[in-house]
């Protein structure tokens, strides 16, 4: 199943993906009410398969007839996307986790995961314009990134079980600031800008992803291909990572890890030979399964 968040007059509604466009839940229960049917996505992700499965139920039976679905079925070009994960508790992410991209920054391989964290300012959605903090930055680079989402609390799991705990996966864009990133040992500042971690369009649950250390993966900036890669180059795969973090802090469910960025990033490049992101820019990430995660960068001083 495809979740997605849909933005509504300044509150976020639950959508889910069909064949004919993204189902607004809240508007169908108005039609067609029922009292099994989670109504927010972190609701979901905490009631796990059974709520998967009554939505699931649910979008079936109202889908059965044109007359039922009319009005509730909205084209996704016309939705404001929201993050597709609203609310997570904690976010986590690894960082070096291509051996392409630590080579192509000099990097030593890491030993273990290199793990920092962003915060619930930095999220936003598909679509949604990005604000260049320029008053503190002129080096905001793009990392197309795959994103686990925790379904169940996890403390101290193995390698073999680690996937078991995942309710689905998701794009993001941790975009990240260099200059600040690098001012001092500790990366925090340069990743938690404004809505620096767009995320989405869908979030896909888990049985749509059978082996997520084998998705291909994209950034295009303005429509060039910047970074081409796979999951498989990941040092530590997301069975590894969850099982790693959880030795050391329970992850609950809604939590959210980015695992890493491959090879292609402006960073990589010769320093004489790198653009950073600028206004007008568009980036898309790809990852496949996942659809396409898309956003503008714009001035701060044209910013809405």
């Amino acid at each position: 199943m495809k979740l997605v968040t849909i933005e509504h007059e300044g509150q976020f509604r639950l959508g889910i993906k069909r064949e004919g466009g993204i189902l607004d839940l809240q508007a169908a229960l108005g039609r067609h009410p029922s009292k099994d049917v989670p109504t927010d996505v972190m609701s979901v992700i905490e009631g796990g398969v059974e709520a998967v499965a009554a939505l699931e139920a649910y979008a079936e039976q109202i889908g059965k007839s044109v007359e039922q679905t009319e009005g509730l079925l909205l084209r996704e070009e016309d939705i404001r996307f929201g993050p597709c994960v609203t609310k997570p508790n904690k976010i986590i992410c690894v960082g070096l986790n291509y051996r392409q991209h630590a080579v192509e920054t000099n990097a030593p391989i890491p030993q273990y995961p290199i793990l920092f964290n962003k915060f619930n300012n930095t999220l936003t959605g598909h679509g949604q314009d990005i604000a260049l903090p320029e008053r503190v930055t002129s080096q905001v680079d793009y990392e197309a990134e795959l994103v686990i989402v925790i379904g169940k609390t996890a403390k101290y799991v193995s390698k073999e079980e680690a996937l078991q705990y995942v309710f689905g996966y998701c794009n993001v864009n941790d975009l990240s600031a260099r200059d600040l990133q690098m001012r001092t040992q500790q990366w925090l500042l340069g990743k938690s800008c404004d809505d620096f971690s767009p995320l989405g369009p869908y979030l896909v649950t888990a049985d749509e992803i059978p082996n997520p250390n084998d998705l291909e993966m994209k950034c295009m900036v303005n429509g060039e291909v910047r970074q081409h890669s796979n999951t498989s180059d990941m040092i530590f795969p997301c069975n590894e990572v969850v099982s790693y973090i959880s030795q050391h802090m329970t992850l609950s469910p809604g939590d959210i890890i980015l695992t890493g960025t491959p090879e292609g990033v402006v960073l990589g490049l010769p320093e004489e030979q790198r653009v950073y992101l600028k206004h007008g820019d568009v980036v898309t990430i790809e990852i496949e399964c996942l659809g396409s995660l898309t956003n503008r960068l714009v001035s701060e001083q044209h910013f809405n």
